[in-house]
């Protein structure tokens, strides 16, 4: 067997065995294998990821597993065209293929104004078949191109849905590089993370088992919606981690967000640009302040204008990077849960700790679209998607240790502010 045959055989299996094939597919349909390497790609993110840790911290993980484990904690399984979790949809307009993520209230209010249809009005979240049978029946007769582009002017995550290009760019861009200090081959660095939902929580938690003191920081108005879902998947990203607590529209807490922010290494956040910087933070300045800082920045298509304020979340991502093509039915299917978020996530992590352990500051931009694209197109696409016959596939399941609950909203809020005063 050649090198590309192994590697592509190799590929399948981890397709089949970690849960992903499992939700790949259409709904009651036999699971695919698709033609992208991605189960190897995070595998050898992990890999790299646990060579920076203690020996030992992250036996039991693989990092194909990784991208199943919310499928794994709330029983997800393959829909064909709707994502497993249900809240994103593959729609055909005049001109192609869109996926249209809309899980959340504000998403059901602006259905209205994104179609011009008043007789959506009044549509509350989840949406059921019927609204969603409404949604399509108008997309179809539409242009794609503009559809999509009138609901990223509305805030809501749709995406065009095309096959992946030819030469993806790389999954990791510097937005902006402070001065380096001295390696740091063995510290445990401070991380403040202030991500929510899927893959800034993943980052923190990967950090944390490689070593890292990880302080949750959410705003006490609107914390993580995560924790208002699935408890297992939420302990499981949050375990270990302390929770901070802070309402950022009062003008103290903002003075101690900024402090927190002051003592920390490395930062982690999934926030649009402009909403830290009403805040008072600016990750490029921030970076230039101390040698080998490390801003972790996860977008939905990364920080340059326009993209910087597209809503994303990992399924809709993943479909404008091109992976729902990568199925043999000449149609787009979903492929995985969300597989942009964890990607992004683990990638984040494994960047982040590489930088402040080399002593390297910068502000590393890491794109939930941008690195499903490339890990679509490690080693090339153009090979054919295996025979799911000759590779059984497997229901997802945890790796691991059960998690411990995760810290309540808020609980290490006074110690930390203790810990500020005296500073």
């Amino acid at each position: 067997m050649s090198g590309a045959a192994d590697e592509a055989e190799r590929s399948a299996q981890r397709w089949a065995e970690s849960g992903l094939a499992w939700l790949t597919g259409e709904a009651g349909g036999e699971p695919l294998i698709p033609s992208a390497p991605i189960p190897l790609v995070a595998d050898r993110a992990l890999a790299r990821l646990a060579a920076l840790a203690p020996a030992g911290a992250f036996n039991g993980l693989g990092g194909a597993e990784l991208l199943a484990e919310r499928a794994a904690c709330q029983g997800h399984s393959r829909r064909g065209r709707i994502a497993p979790g249900g809240a994103c949809r593959l729609l055909e307009a005049r001109g192609g293929w869109l996926a249209a993520n809309l899980p959340r209230g504000d998403d059901a209010r602006a259905l209205a104004a994104w179609l011009e249809d008043d007789a959506l009005a009044g549509c509350a979240a989840p949406l059921g078949d019927d609204t969603w049978r409404e949604i399509a029946a108008r997309v179809g007769v539409r242009g794609r191109d503009a559809c999509v582009a009138r609901a990223r002017l509305l805030g809501l995550a749709v995406a065009p849905a095309d096959p992946p290009g030819a030469s993806p760019e790389p999954w990791l861009r510097v937005a902006a590089r402070g001065a380096s200090s001295a390696p740091r081959p063995r510290a445990a660095p401070l991380v403040l993370e202030l991500g929510s939902l899927w893959a800034g929580p993943l980052a923190g938690r990967l950090l944390r088992v490689a070593g890292a003191h990880v302080t949750k920081l959410e705003s006490s108005r609107r914390p993580d919606a995560a924790r208002t879902g699935n408890s297992a998947f939420f302990d499981r990203l949050n375990e270990g981690k302390r929770s901070v607590a802070l309402d950022f529209s009062e003008g103290g807490d903002r003075r101690r967000l900024l402090a927190l922010l002051e003592r920390a290494d490395v930062v982690i956040e999934g926030s649009r640009p402009r909403a830290l910087a009403q805040l008072g933070a600016d990750a490029a300045s921030w970076v230039r302040a101390r040698p080998g800082r490390v801003w972790l920045s996860l977008t939905g298509y990364g920080r340059e204008a326009p993209c910087a304020e597209w809503v994303a979340f990992g399924d809709d991502a993943a479909a404008a990077a091109g992976l729902c093509w990568c199925v043999p039915r000449g149609a787009p299917l979903f492929v995985g849960d969300a597989i942009a978020d964890p990607l992004a996530g683990l990638h984040g992590a494994l960047a982040a700790l590489e930088c402040w352990r080399n002593g390297e500051g910068g502000l590393l931009d890491v794109s939930l679209r941008g690195v499903t694209a490339w890990a679509i197109g490690v080693n090339g696409t153009a090979r054919a998607a295996a025979d799911p016959a000759r590779h059984p596939a497997k229901p997802p399941r945890l790796l691991g240790a059960p998690a411990a609950p995760a810290r309540a909203l808020g609980a290490d809020t006074a110690a930390a502010l203790r810990e500020l005063e005296s500073a």
